[in-house]
């Protein structure tokens, strides 16, 4: 019988990002990103993530502190287009080209971070918590059609070793998550009354859980053209064929014992790749990004830069069951999180009216990543971001902007497993000056993904076209406290 492959279940890196910022960064770590996401030469508390060294240029001196939350929901669609899809019988599956759809839900309730300042004449020190990468769970209930593809070739495996197989059937799940939580502390000196310098440092410790399973693999096989497992089915084939290869051995006849000894191990090779395989693991692993500031702010104009530099990271397995061989307990992956510039410009157009831009950019490719997947990755991220803030009152301003985030990757590092698309992203709100020093903000944020095609011709050398199309949809929801005394 020709070999039947069936793909194991696999790692779902950096899939379940729920946040704004690159690959591997959460860039919406305050309220006031959400109302307006060019923060980068932000002076206010927020500034402890977005501008750092622009703390020297908070209002007060003391101590200065901003408690938030954050709602995130995530969809993430995957269109595979494979001509075998069409042999499953859940009916799910539409068109002459075998499209099946795979939705993954991700939600992320309650984010949580902090930010602390506390600033005396021209030394600010400053502290800041935060899920600072991925933020979620993503659940495939259907599995991926990566899994699946390897499945539906079996009806045609069958049929070149004599059965009249046309139908299948599996049940296949999915369900990763992934969070980097990050703890910042640095100082903030105030060179001149115009020039402000920042250095400090974030620990990251990643904390990654993947659980999934593909289970009962049927074709209808069995008498009358019923649907039944193929594993318990070829293991019971096995069996009988052994017996038979020891009875005619018994009996002396060796060719008929070599020929049912044959039989016995194509049989017990299919059960073994229809066998049911699970993987449950987590994955930990920590490093430190060192980050460097400068603040420059002249009249109505103010300009923060900021440079974190690469992470080196490795993230190892803690492997309860894996049956897909790819998850050696202990085994280390490398994880870097990449180092990102960003450069803000804000200008008080009128005393209660100020405009803001800002540019990221993320060194992805000099990131090392599982399976050298940076090697699929034509340039850095870029993202380009513009707001407006209006102060409608003296105890309530509104504000809004948006962000264009732009990947450069390619089909090599595209999978159903792992992927990303550029996008658009929006967001809107409001602060409340409830006392003088006690300031509510509010926020909704929203991102409109890209569509990413991808065709893998000749798949499995079955000479038909794979095709995935992948998107997202993403929305966030915050409110926060910003407090001094």
């Amino acid at each position: 019988m020709k070999k039947i492959s069936l793909i194991s279940i696999v790692l779902l890196t950096v899939s379940t990002t729920t946040f704004a910022g690159g690959l591997l960064t959460n860039t919406n770590q305050n309220i006031a990103f959400l109302r307006n996401p060019a923060r980068d030469a932000s002076i206010e508390i927020d500034a402890v993530y977005s501008n750092p060294a622009g703390l020297a240029f908070l209002a007060k001196d003391g101590f200065h502190i901003s408690l938030n939350g954050q709602s995130a929901f995530q969809t993430r669609t995957i269109t595979s287009s494979f001509k075998p899809f069409l042999m499953n019988t859940d009916g799910r599956t539409t068109g002459t080209d075998g499209s099946r759809v795979y939705k993954g839900e991700a939600s992320a309730p309650f984010i949580p971070s902090v930010q602390a300042a506390y600033k005396r004449n021209n030394w600010t020190f400053s502290a800041g918590f935060a899920v600072t990468g991925g933020g979620g769970k993503a659940t495939f209930n259907e599995g991926l059609g990566s899994f699946e593809s390897q499945v539906a070739l079996l009806p045609l495996a069958l049929q070149q070793a004599g059965y009249n197989a046309t139908q299948y059937s599996v049940d296949s799940y999915m369900r990763g998550k992934q969070y980097i939580f990050g703890l910042q502390l640095g100082a903030t000196y105030k060179i001149t009354d115009y020039l402000s310098a920042f250095v400090g440092a974030r620990m990251n410790y990643v904390s990654n859980g993947y659980e999934g399973h593909i289970r009962n693999i049927q074709a209808n096989i069995g008498l009358n053209g019923e649907m039944i497992n193929v594993n318990k089915y070829f293991t019971t084939a096995a069996e009988q064929a052994s017996q038979a290869a020891a009875a005619y051995l018994a009996a002396g006849n060796q060719a008929a014992a070599e020929q049912y000894t044959a039989l016995a191990i194509a049989a017990q090779e299919v059960a073994g790749q229809t066998a049911d395989k699970n993987l449950d693991c987590d994955q930990t692993g920590w490093g430190v990004t060192p980050i460097l500031g400068l603040d420059f702010k002249w009249k109505k104009w103010n300009v923060g830069v900021k440079y974190e530099f690469n992470t080196k990271l490795n993230v190892e397995n803690k492997t309860r069951v894996d049956d897909t061989g790819l998850f050696k307990d202990g085994v280390n992956t490398p994880h870097d999180i990449p180092s990102m510039l960003t450069v803000g410009v804000s200008y008080e157009i009128l005393l209660v009216l100020r405009a803001s831009v800002g540019y990221h950019h993320f060194f992805d490719t000099h990131a090392k990543m599982a399976s050298d997947k940076q090697k699929s990755i034509s340039q850095g991220t870029n993202e380009y971001l513009g707001g407006i803030e209006w102060d409608v009152c003296k105890w309530a301003q509104v504000s809004a902007g948006m962000q264009r985030t732009k990947y450069g990757l390619e089909d090599g590092y595209m999978s159903d497993m792992s992927f990303t698309t550029s996008s658009y992203s929006f967001g809107f709100g409001a602060g409340f000056r409830l006392m003088e020093d006690l300031k509510l903000n509010i926020a909704y944020f929203w991102t409109n993904y890209d569509t990413y095609n991808k065709v893998t011709a000749d798949y499995n050398g079955t000479g038909l076209d794979f095709k995935d199309s992948f998107t997202r949809t993403n929305k966030v929801f915050g409110i926060g406290l910003d407090y001094r005394f």
